[in-house]
């Protein structure tokens, strides 16, 4: 690779205090083309079945349509939006045999082999740019919450708390047509880093702590460290954990 770095990736996976595992998470390296590679998380919702089903959708939707992804002639936008729709569509069918309405966030990040990067999310997983120990960018939620900060009427601090964290504003599977907001990175390089993660991690964490974690431990050892971390400041009371870590080393 001549870029100037090598990616170390990760994902890590915890069912926390709930009875069941309803977060998926997947670190896909395209068949075809090295350094093109995608992470998505997927937090879902609905019960047992309609949550863990909503969720596996998404995985599956996005291993299918990134296969079939050419990196040399497609467009990484058209990806992530046909992944984000057609998620919807078949999540939406799938509620006629689950037991609650099944929903469910995405957040999803491709690199291509040219450095360049897109993302996509909706609901409040949320994806994070790092660079040498300090967060570049994140994205920001599609949440009540989230829209009283946009507003000016709480804080960041304040929202982490409120009594309505839970609301979302859009995800997969609603009546109506989901958010897709989409981002990009035009090149990375050594000392960038992306962690894609579902609130059961990021909403015990300043997103400090997160920069540090990730510049200071390997992509394994940071996804378990965060995922003990935030398993300990849950006290018993913690939520589905998922988490994607891509790290561009500087090549030595």
């Amino acid at each position: 690779m001549s870029k100037g770095y090598r990616i170390h990736a990760s994902t890590g996976i915890h069912r926390g205090d709930r009875e069941y595992q309803q977060d998926q998470v997947c670190l896909l390296n395209h068949p075809r083309h090295a350094g093109c590679l995608l992470a998505v998380v997927a937090d879902g919702m609905g019960g047992r079945s309609g949550g863990r089903k909503a969720s596996d959708q998404v995985m599956l939707t996005a291993r299918q349509l990134f296969d079939r992804y050419d990196p040399l002639a497609d467009d990484a936008r058209a990806l992530l939006r046909q992944i984000v729709e057609e998620s919807h569509l078949v999540i939406k069918l799938t509620a006629v045999s689950a037991e609650q309405e099944p929903h469910s966030t995405i957040a999803a990040y491709l690199v291509n082999p040219s450095g360049e990067s897109h993302w996509v999310h909706a609901g409040d997983s949320r994806i994070y740019h790092f660079r040498r120990g300090s967060m570049v960018f994140r994205t920001m939620d599609h949440s009540y919450v989230q829209t009283l900060v946009n507003q000016g009427d709480i804080s960041e601090e304040e929202a982490t708390d409120h009594p309505h964290a839970n609301i979302l504003m859009g995800c997969l599977g609603t009546e109506n047509d989901p958010p897709v907001d989409l981002h990009a990175v035009p090149r990375v390089g050594p000392g960038d880093a992306f962690l894609a993660c579902s609130d059961g991690i990021w909403h015990h964490f300043t997103p400090d702590e997160l920069a540090s974690a990730v510049a200071m431990l390997g992509a394994r050892e940071a996804c378990e460290f965060l995922i003990q971390k935030a398993r300990s400041r849950a006290k018993g009371m913690g939520d589905n954990l998922s988490l994607a870590i891509v790290k561009f080393e500087p090549l030595t």
